[in-house]
């Protein structure tokens, strides 16, 4: 767990770190968004403010902090397996774990009937000026909470059904990499065009983590060990529109 901690340690710390060096030789960009997005039976909406520094000769980059507010919902949705990563891949070194194979052999599925699910995350952001009027970037969650509805769903291991009366929104969320990850995180590639120097609209393509934790009904694997967290992996667009602050 140390190690995980300190992989999160590292973006924090990062986006800090460059902030500080160019807060006083670079401008700022603070701005809020609203965005909305939607896939198969299920989207999602979000409310962000971020802080990011313009850094660089030509103040094309940006980097910063932010908080988002996420909801999501959805109707009859599958949640797979979430962990442990060592159960799941068949790697689990940070960052290169996105690219193990996956052990399907312990995955089971939990369908969730209604789920809805907030939360409220620390996101860092990245960002580029193309142009006077276009801006490309990409954003992530890195640490929050989440809440939300319980619902009522059906647990699926080697074939056979079970019912779990109340499973409930993950409450802890933290970004590790990969199936180390735990709860609901949120993450945006975007294009915004840029109305004028204080509004932009934006596209969206979200991949989105989504986390419920049953309570009855656990999944059970071969060596005695015993899983409550079940995942939806959400690939959606979306459109959203940002203010930014005269400063």
């Amino acid at each position: 767990m140390k190690r995980k901690l300190n992989v999160l340690m590292f973006f924090v710390f990062l986006s800090a770190s460059l902030a500080a060096q160019s807060q006083s030789a670079s401008r700022v960009d603070p701005f809020v968004d609203i965005t909305g997005t939607f896939g198969k039976d299920q989207g999602s909406g979000a409310a962000s403010y971020v802080y990011n520094w313009k850094i660089g000769k030509k103040q094309k980059i940006e980097i910063g902090l932010g908080a988002r507010w996420t909801t999501y919902f959805g109707k009859k949705k599958d949640f797979l397996t979430a962990g442990p990563a060592k159960k799941t891949r068949s790697s689990t070194t940070p960052f290169l774990i996105f690219f193990a194979g996956q052990e399907e052999q312990n995955f089971d599925t939990l369908t969730v009937q209604r789920p809805l699910t907030n939360s409220l995350n620390l996101t860092v952001n990245l960002g580029y000026n193309l142009s006077r009027k276009w801006y490309a970037g990409f954003n992530i969650d890195l640490i929050g909470v989440s809440f939300g509805r319980k619902s009522s769903g059906i647990l699926t291991s080697n074939g056979r059904t079970t019912t779990e009366p109340n499973a409930k929104p993950t409450s802890f969320n933290v970004l590790l990499t990969g199936d180390h990850d735990r709860g609901t995180l949120n993450s945006e590639f975007f294009v915004k065009y840029k109305l004028n120097d204080q509004w932009a609209l934006k596209a969206v393509y979200q991949f989105i983590f989504v986390e419920y934790t049953t309570e009855m009904q656990k999944q059970q694997f071969s060596d005695g060990s015993s899983n409550d967290r079940f995942r939806n992996k959400a690939n959606n667009v979306g459109l959203g529109i940002a203010y930014h602050f005269k400063k």
